[in-house]
C-alpha cells in the first residue's frame, strides 16, 4: 500500500492541474468513520450537475522537463516520489470501497521519456479495469511525445483523456517548456478526434466523456483574445468538451517568468468568455480583438453590451431566444422561461421580478411593452455594471447550472 507521505507529495504535485478543482478539506479521523484529508481528493461535476469526488494523482514527480513555469521542473528543488501502477490501483480500490471516491484522475510528469511513462499510465487502468473490475470513471491525462499506439490503447480503457496544451503559443512554448513541441500535444488530440468518430460509427465505446485541455495564463505576453481564439479553434476543430484555464502562480525562479501572479479575475473572465462562446452564440470577434484582453471592470457580455448600443433596447415580450440571451443578466434558463410565461399573455417588470430574473443587469437593456425602466445616461449604466461587478467572485464557472441557482455568473447566466 502506498504510504501517506508518498500520497501528500503525489496529490500535492496534481493540484495545479484545474480540470479537477480542488477540495480544499483537511478535517481528520478522530475516532470516527471516514476521513476528509485534502490529500489526493478533489471534486468533479457530471453532465446533468452532480459533484462526484475523484481520486486525483500523480505516477510521479520524477520529470526530465525543465519548463520554467512547473513546480515539477527537473531542476526544482522540491521532494520527489513515485508510484507503482499496483499502489495506485490498490490505493483507488480502497478509496472506493470507503466511499471517499467515485473515480480516478490520474496523471504523471515525464519520467525518463514519453513512452515510458505513457506505459506505466497503460498499464495501470489496464489493470486497474481487467485485474481489479474497477469500472468507475477514469481521466487520464496524456503524455505529449508518447507513440501514438500506446495513446490509442489508453482510450480504450478511459472515460476522458487530456492532453494539456499550457502555452497558447509555438513561441511560448520554446521559451518556457523547450522539451515540448505545439505538434506532439496537438496530434494526439486530432487522433483521439478521429477515433472516437470512427469508433460512433460502429457503437463501439472510446473515450465516452471526450478530451479536454488546459490553458496557462500569465506565464507568456499572449492576450485574453489570442487565448479565445486559440479556445474557439479547439472546440471547433477538435470538439473538445472544455477548456481549462488555470491562472499563472509563480511557483518556481526564473528570469523567464513575471513576479506576480496573473490573478483569479482574469481566469474568471475567461470561463464567463468560454461559455459565451459555447452556450450563447457568441464569436470571439464579437467578444474582443486578438490584442486585448477582456475587461476587468464587467463581464464579457456587459461589456460586448455597452460596445453595441445599437442593439437595445430589445422588447421581452416580442424577442427571440438569440436575443434574449444576449441580454446582460438573462441567461438560457431565464430566457426559455420568458418565452415559456409569454404565451399565457404579455409580461410586465413585476411579472420578471416573479420569475426571479435578475434585473440589476436587464433593466438598462430592455423593455416591456414599449416601456423603458432603466437609465438613458451611459454613466450611470456603467456605474450600475461596475457596482454588481464588484459582487462577482473570481472563481471557476460550473459547467452546468442547477435548478436552485439561475442568476449568478457561476452558472455561466450573464
Amino acid at each position: 500500500m502506498i504510504t501517506a507521505e508518498k500520497l501528500q507529495i503525489l496529490s500535492d504535485a496534481a493540484k495545479f492541474d484545474v480540470s479537477c478543482s480542488s477540495s480544499g478539506s483537511n478535517r481528520k479521523n478522530k475516532g470516527g468513520i471516514g476521513n476528509a484529508c485534502q490529500a489526493g481528493i478533489c471534486h468533479s461535476f457530471t453532465k446533468d450537475g452532480r459533484c462526484v469526488s475523484l481520486l486525483k494523482i500523480l505516477m510521479t514527480n520524477y520529470c526530465v522537463y525543465d519548463c520554467a513555469y512547473c513546480v515539477n521542473r527537473h531542476s526544482n528543488d522540491t521532494p520527489r516520489a513515485i508510484a507503482t501502477p499496483t499502489e495506485i490501483c490498490d490505493l483507488t480500490m480502497e478509496f472506493y470501497k470507503r466511499n471517499y471516491i467515485e473515480g480516478l484522475f490520474l496523471s504523471s510528469a515525464v519520467y525518463k521519456n514519453p513512452d515510458y511513462t505513457m506505459e506505466l499510465l497503460l498499464e495501470t487502468v489496464i489493470k486497474l479495469r481487467k485485474l481489479y473490475g474497477f469500472n468507475g470513471y477514469i481521466h487520464l491525462k496524456g503524455i505529449p511525445g508518447a507513440d501514438e499506439k500506446l495513446v490509442m490503447r489508453a482510450g480504450e480503457f478511459v472515460d476522458r483523456m487530456s492532453f494539456n496544451i499550457e502555452l497558447p503559443t509555438e513561441r511560448s512554448l520554446r521559451l518556457l517548456a523547450p522539451q515540448k513541441t505545439k505538434k506532439n500535444i496537438i496530434v494526439p488530440i486530432g487522433l483521439l478526434r478521429d477515433e472516437k468518430s470512427e469508433r460512433l460509427s460502429f457503437k463501439h465505446k472510446f473515450l465516452p466523456a471526450g478530451q479536454t485541455t488546459q490553458i496557462i495564463v500569465g506565464a507568456s505576453p499572449e492576450k485574453d483574445g489570442q487565448i479565445l481564439n486559440l479556445t474557439q479553434a479547439l472546440y471547433g476543430k477538435f470538439s473538445l468538451k472544455r477548456v481549462y484555464y488555470s491562472s499563472f502562480v509563480p511557483v518556481t525562479e526564473s528570469k523567464l517568468l513575471p513576479t506576480q501572479p496573473a490573478g483569479l479575475l482574469r481566469e474568471h473572465r475567461l470561463y464567463q468568455a468560454d461559455w459565451l462562446i459555447r452556450f450563447y452564440g457568441f464569436s470571439v470577434k464579437e467578444l474582443i480583438g486578438e490584442n486585448e484582453n477582456l475587461s476587468t471592470e464587467y463581464d464579457p457580455k456587459c461589456a460586448w453590451a455597452l460596445k453595441h448600443p445599437e442593439f437595445f433596447p430589445i422588447d421581452i415580450n416580442v424577442a427571440s431566444l438569440e436575443e434574449l440571451i444576449r441580454i446582460p443578466g438573462i441567461g438560457v434558463n431565464s430566457a426559455y422561461k420568458i418565452i415559456s410565461a409569454r404565451r399565457y399573455g404579455r409580461l410586465s417588470l413585476d411579472d420578471l421580478v416573479k420569475m426571479k430574473i435578475s434585473l440589476k443587469r436587464a433593466i438598462h437593456f430592455i423593455t416591456l411593452s414599449g416601456k423603458f425602466f432603466g437609465s438613458m445616461q451611459d454613466t450611470t449604466v456603467s456605474q450600475s455594471l461596475k457596482l454588481n461587478a464588484a459582487s462577482e467572485t473570481a472563481e471557476q464557472l460550473s459547467l452546468f447550472s442547477t435548478p436552485q441557482i439561475f442568476s449568478t455568473v457561476l452558472t455561466g447566466e450573464l
